[in-house]
């Protein structure tokens, strides 16, 4: 099993930063690669990043060019940097840990955007 905790988000004005922080646990060797999703209010949950075991990274169009997925192994975290933010970036971010069987989610952290 693999548990996910999420961390870094916060209220910040528009065209601000975070960094949101996903830490890994438990069976880290079963991981091929983490995902970055959110859900805003009243919507669907929609997937924002990943970044693969090799390090091969995507993004949804929509925060192509602002947000950039990373990683620290030594650490068993990976990081989502969010810069540029506009408001319809509000909503709850999850990390997301691809592994046999059933995929393993965090508990989310809350981003907030105002204008």
């Amino acid at each position: 099993q693999v548990q996910l905790v999420e961390s870094g988000g916060g209220l910040v004005q528009a065209g601000g930063s975070l960094r949101l922080s996903c830490a890994a646990s438990g069976s880290i060797s079963s991981i091929s690669a983490i995902y970055w999703h959110r859900q805003a209010p009243g919507k669907q949950r929609e997937w924002v990043a990943i970044i693969t075991n090799g390090g091969r990274t995507n993004y949804a169009d929509s925060v192509k060019g602002r947000f950039a997925i990373s990683r620290d192994n030594n650490k068993n975290t990976v990081y989502l940097q969010m810069n540029s933010l506009k408001p319809e970036d509000t909503g709850v971010y999850y990390c997301k840990a691809a592994v046999p069987g059933t995929d393993s989610w965090g508990q989310g952290t809350q981003v907030t955007i105002s204008t």
